[in-house]
Order: structure tokens, then sequence, then C-alpha cells
């Protein structure tokens, strides 16, 4: 074969290759745009038949009740400077009659030294209470058993399942549902709301950590086993030290969570700033409640920050340790 009708024939064959090549990127993105609008067209089918059942369960009301919604919100929002001041100075009249409305005769305003701010930072330092003692007790729990549920530190398979069950129906139910039950055994306070948060903690962290110690370094353990060391020396020595920063991370962030649950469970009568959010909303108290969603607002995104702050200042040390170690 000349040299040629060899370029002729290796042309052929590049253009056939880069042929095939267009086919196959033009089926992928054939494929591409079927799972697309088959996805778009499922969750247009999933929304509809939600809402349809939500307004069949509510007795067809759903749809009317519907503009209500843009009502009561207007209704909560502050009307002028004067009620947003008020989020923070208490003003009411003097002819104030104990009633949940108060009146203005006049424009004449009477201040006092009650303020709405310092009045609900007990009730914000209360949730802030029940998220830390929860997460102290489930961090604590959720670490003793997490080594038992590890596969590389328990043989016992057997109880290994039981523990990683025990930790699943912990975390089932939400932490709403756990203190319904409580509020009913032990009557409205923070002490639900305490055990509620505590029992999906405790099924939460254990997980995450347990999967941390099952992807441990296992040398040190292997060397401490050649030294005759015990399980209990094999795991204070040998994997915590590894996993404590992961561990530390785990439950700030942890935390944070357990701030909102608190605070959606004190509106179900578990105490803290949520029971207070809750009957200042039914009572349609404007400024109450900008003062109360202001404090939350700030109160949750200084623990984000500071969580995150801590969070990245443990593991970073961890990764620089390991590094510089290297």
């Amino acid at each position: 074969m000349s040299a040629d009708a060899a370029a002729v024939t290796g042309g052929a064959r590049l253009s056939e290759e880069g042929l095939a090549v267009e086919r196959h990127w033009r089926e992928l993105a054939s494929r591409r745009r079927l799972y697309t609008w088959g996805g778009i067209a499922f969750l247009v089918l999933a929304m509809s038949g939600s809402l349809w059942f939500a307004n069949e369960t509510n007795a067809g009301k759903f749809f009317d009740r519907l503009p209500y919604f843009f009502g009561f919100i207007d209704q909560l929002t502050p009307r002028g400077p004067l009620e947003i001041w008020r989020a923070f100075w208490d003003l009411p009249s003097p002819y104030d009659d104990g009633s949940l409305k108060f009146n203005y005769p006049e424009g004449r305003v009477y201040f006092t030294e009650t303020l709405y701010v310092p009045e609900y930072i007990y009730k914000m330092v209360e949730t802030l209470n029940i998220a830390l003692v929860s997460t102290l007790i489930g961090f604590g729990v959720g670490f003793v058993l997490c080594f038992i549920a590890a596969k590389n530190m328990t043989a016992n398979r057997w109880l290994r399942f039981f523990v990683r069950r025990f930790m699943e129906l912990l975390r089932a139910f939400p932490e709403i549902v756990i203190a319904g039950f409580f509020l009913a055994v032990f009557s409205l306070g923070a002490v639900p709301a305490i055990i509620a948060v505590s029992i999906h903690t405790i099924g939460a962290l254990g997980k995450m950590f347990f999967e941390v110690v099952e992807n441990a370094d296992m040398k040190p353990d292997e060397g401490l086993r050649a030294a005759g060391g015990n399980w209990l020396e094999r795991v204070w020595f040998g994997t915590v030290p590894q996993v404590l920063p992961n561990f530390l991370s785990y439950g700030l962030l942890r935390f944070e969570i357990n701030v909102r649950a608190s605070t959606i469970i004190g509106a179900v009568g578990g105490g803290g700033i949520g029971e207070t959010l809750r009957l200042s909303i039914s009572r349609t108290h404007e400024a109450k409640t900008l003062a109360i969603v202001l404090l939350l607002f700030l109160t949750i995104v200084a623990v984000d920050q500071l969580s995150a702050y801590l969070r990245r200042r443990l593991v970073g040390d961890q990764a620089f340790e390991f590094g510089r170690g290297s």
C-alpha cells in the first residue's frame, strides 16, 4: 500500500471515530435532557398531588384560607417607627386595663422602665441551656456507644447490631414527637425538652461518631494490642486521640441544630423562647413578636458563627499537625 493510500485510510478511520464520538455525545445530551424534563415533570406532579392532598384533608379550605396567610403576616408587621421602637421599649397607655391590647389616646405615650428585649433574654438563655445540656448528654452517651458499634473496635457482630439498631431507634422520631410524649408525662417545662433533644442527639451523634471511628488508622491499635493493652486502653490511647477533633466538630454542629430544635419544642410547651414566641404570635403582639424574632435571629447567627469558627480551628489544627509531622 502506498503512502497516499495509507494516509487516506487513516484519515477515514479518524473521521469515523470522530463521528462515533459525536454520536455518543449527542446520545448523552439527549438522555440528559430526557432525565431533566422527566425530573421536572415528576416534581410538578408530586407538588400538585401534595397540594391536592392538603386541600382534601383540610375539608377543602386550604386554598380558601391561603390568602389569609398574607393578611396574618401583615397583621404582625410593625406599624411605623413607634411599633419598631416598642420592640425594645414597653410603652403602655395609662388607660391600660390589663387586656392584651394597648390604646394610645391623642398620640400620648408614657415610657416605663420595662425593656422588651432584655425581658426575653432570660427565655433565650433558657433555650440555649436546653440545647447545651442536651448536646452534652448526647455527646457523652454517643461517645460511649460509638466504639461498641464500630466494626474495627468490636468483634461481636450481635453486640454491634444491637447498639446500632438502638441508636437508629433513638433518632427515628423527631424531637417534637418525643417531646410530646414526655410533656404528657412530666407536664410543661424544660425537662421534657431536654430529654427529647438528648434522645435524638444520642442517636444522631452516635452514628456519626462510629463512622469516624471505623475510618481511623488502626496501626496504633495494633501496636497497643501487641504490647498487651486491653480494649479500654486501645480505645483511649490508640483511637480517641485521632477521632476527638472530629467528635468535637460534630458536637458543635449538633449544638447549632439543637438550638433550633429547642426553640421549636418550646412552642409546644417545652419552655424557652419558643413558648414566648408562640404566645406573642397568638395574641398578635407586633412589637413583642418583632423583639423575639430579632433576638432569636441574632442568637442563632452568633451560635452558628462561633461554632463554625471553633470547628475550623479544630479540624484545621489537626490537618496542620498531620502535615507537619509527615
